[in-house]
């Protein structure tokens, strides 16, 4: 007697029998039916297991040709997710794309593209970045854009790969990855405080090996950052602990909590009621527990009623982030800007339109019953300042917005205060453009559609009519025949960004005008063997190509070129903010951003100069300045940039080298 699974199995090998045998005509409508059968077998383990062995007969049929699967070798790990969360038939593609490059790393199946390393590498990748799978956790914006069907899939699949590779690599590659998204500093810290928990809930790291150490320095900085919270593990009995103990304890309890917080830069809950602790009772104990240097001291010392204010009003165990950007204000004395402590005297004191309450609760992970918003905002107002390169755009289409507040941040933080103050009571926001005001409220869509509020509450608030605003200023100079970032920036950002400007794509004809010269005025504008050794004063607002792994155009990103300097071998490098919240993509043809190891800041990005300027194709600079530098720049650099450029995104381009910018 036939079973239902023998029954699946049998429509299975018909539907791909028909695929096989199928004409160009019919190819399309077959492809359909057996997609339906991959979707519905991906549902059981069995089902997985029998399409794996599947994997060479599908592929020879043709069950990837024109699709974005067909070619293996340009695939993209970090894709992955968004293709499985998109629903069958991406998903189904997507599962059974996977069980391909397994059965190549296991040798089951081989291909003139991809090595076994090269695959089970991938897999490695695939797996870092869709833990929630692997270990069955989804996030709770997972649980709501994927239907429980799909979910079973993607769990299905994980736990399938997951049982036929090698997991070191994994443990190694997730070790690594906590290391570098903490070397970012990233002010959204949601992602890798879930990483490491994952990582001790389910991987023994008790050994000796240095990725063990550096995995449970890690885990003590939130879950155990001094020997109190070791021993204390509950925040009922910390606190009771902390009544009981006397300075030299407290000290001990300071030091190491400010330790773990400035070697890491996440901060444990625990950390917020020691600093209340001390803040009430222990006053000279506190430059301990935020790890403050000389100046920090200094202006904590000066500032500390107000630094005081602020703790006991802000931080919280479920706010306790916040405690590292303060450090870093003091660090950086911005206490001592009136302006700044104007701003937030009177940030402390608005009442918050519902809406921007409402968006502000929204975005928190935990949302308790009576969590007072302006709490978070206030809070989140102490992350930008503190960590003006920690700011980060989500899953938002706002790269403009989110360097235009790190920016603010930098430079004109009192501005910034100020433009929080104002939607956060009013939700809205005027700025002024050519002489016309131009008002958030009263404009269409920005570039966002649904905001993803997987962001820290300044960017909650702030953004979705940064936005707009921008936006329009790009619509009101859109069809002048110069690209429209060049009246843009300046007066989005402010006054510090240079009117000089040079673009080399043109919008009228599609093309690439002069990229030789284009790069020649880089250089001289910014490469201090060639500019007379200038160094950059204020962030650049530069606009860039993203291109895949295989160095192919996706598309244009905006960042800030921050400094252009030498790292500890002699190399001239490019420093610079990629507000996506990830600054180490694989641009392609060995063109991959590092964010530590190269004499990077927290925060920073970095590639050698010549491969930066291969991808940029807008910035601002200062002509009188950079005249007399024009004729010192050797070709050789010239043509080695236009090389990268060409072999890369400029397929997608028409070239014209015979009209000059400079």
């Amino acid at each position: 007697m036939q079973t239902a699974s023998d029954q699946v199995f049998d429509n299975f090998e018909l539907s791909l029998k028909e695929f096989s045998e199928s004409t160009e005509l019919t190819k399309p409508e077959k492809a359909t039916k057996l997609a339906s059968q991959i979707d519905l077998l991906s549902l059981t383990r069995d089902g997985l297991s029998y399409l794996y062995k599947k994997c060479s007969d599908l592929d020879e049929a043709g069950i990837f040709t024109g699709t974005a699967w067909n070619e293996p070798d340009k695939l993209v790990p970090y894709l992955v997710k968004g293709t499985l969360t998109f629903g069958h038939p991406s998903s189904s593609f997507e599962i059974l794309s996977e069980l391909r490059l397994l059965a190549m790393a296991n040798g089951d199946m081989v291909s003139p593209v991809m090595t076994a390393e090269d695959a089970q590498h991938f897999l490695e990748e695939v797996v870092v970045h869709n833990l929630e799978f692997a270990l069955k956790e989804p996030s709770e914006e997972t649980r709501i854009v994927m239907s429980e069907r799909e979910m079973k899939k993607a769990f299905n699949l994980f736990g399938f790969i997951m049982s036929e590779i090698d997991l070191g690599g994994v443990y190694e590659k997730l070790a690594e990855e906590i290391r570098l998204i903490c070397a970012q500093r990233p002010i959204v810290t949601r992602k890798v405080r879930e990483l490491i928990r994952l990582v001790d809930e389910r991987f023994d790291t008790s050994g000796n090996s240095k990725t063990d150490e550096s995995v449970r320095h890690y885990i003590n900085a939130i879950y155990g950052p001094s020997k109190g919270a070791k021993a204390h593990s509950e925040l009922s009995d910390y606190q009771y602990f902390l009544s009981n103990a006397n300075m030299k304890t407290l000290k001990a309890e300071a030091e190491a909590m400010g330790y773990h917080m400035s070697s890491t830069g996440l901060v444990s809950s625990f950390h917020a009621l020691l600093l209340q602790k001390l803040v009430q009772e222990y006053p000279d104990l506190v430059p301990d527990s935020l790890d403050l240097n000389d100046r920090g001291i200094a202006e904590w010392e000066k500032f500390h009623e107000l630094v005081s204010t602020l703790i006991m009003e802000v931080v919280s165990p479920d706010n306790c982030q916040c405690i590292y950007g303060l450090a870093r204000m003091l660090g950086k004395n911005l206490f001592s800007r009136r302006p700044v402590r104007v701003g937030l005297e009177n940030l402390r004191k608005i009442k918050l339109n519902s809406q921007v309450e409402k968006r502000i609760l929204k975005s928190l992970v935990n949302q308790q019953p009576d969590a007072n918003a302006l709490k978070y905002l206030l809070g989140g107002t102490l992350r930008v300042l503190g960590q003006p390169l920690g700011v980060g755009q989500g899953n938002n289409p706002t790269c403009q917005s989110a360097r235009g507040m790190s920016m603010w941040s930098q430079h004109a933080p009192a501005k910034l205060i100020d433009m929080i103050i104002t939607v956060a009571t009013q939700n809205n926001l005027i700025m002024r453009f050519e002489n016309v005001d131009l008002t958030s409220n009263q404009l269409g869509k920005g570039l966002v559609e649904k905001l993803d509020y997987n962001l820290d509450p300044v960017s909650v608030v702030l953004v979705p009519h940064l936005d707009k605003l921008y936006n329009e200023m790009m619509r009101r100079t859109t069809g002048r025949g110069e690209d429209p970032h060049k009246w843009v920036n300046p007066l989005m950002y402010g006054q510090w960004i240079q009117l000089g400007f040079a673009s080399c794509y043109d919008y009228l004809t599609n093309s690439i005008l002069d990229f030789e010269g284009f790069v020649r005025i880089f250089y001289a504008a910014f490469h201090p063997e060639f500019n007379g050794q200038r160094e950059m004063v204020y962030p650049n607002p530069v606009g860039i190509f993203i291109t895949s792994s295989k160095g192919d155009m996706m598309g244009f990103h905006a960042i800030s070129l921050l400094r252009v300097d030498q790292d500890s071998t002699g190399v001239v490098r490019a420093y610079f903010l990629n507000p996506n919240n990830e600054g180490r993509q694989d641009w392609g043809q060995g063109i991959k951003p590092s964010v530590f190891g190269h004499g990077e800041k927290h925060g920073e990005s970095s590639l050698p100069f010549g491969q930066f300027v291969a991808r940029v194709y807008a910035f601002h600079y200062n002509p009188l300045d950079t005249a007399d530098f024009l004729s010192g720049v050797p070709d050789h650099l010239l043509k080695d940039a236009v090389a990268l450029a060409q072999e890369s995104w400029g397929k997608s381009y028409i070239w014209n080298q015979q009209i000059k910018l400079w």
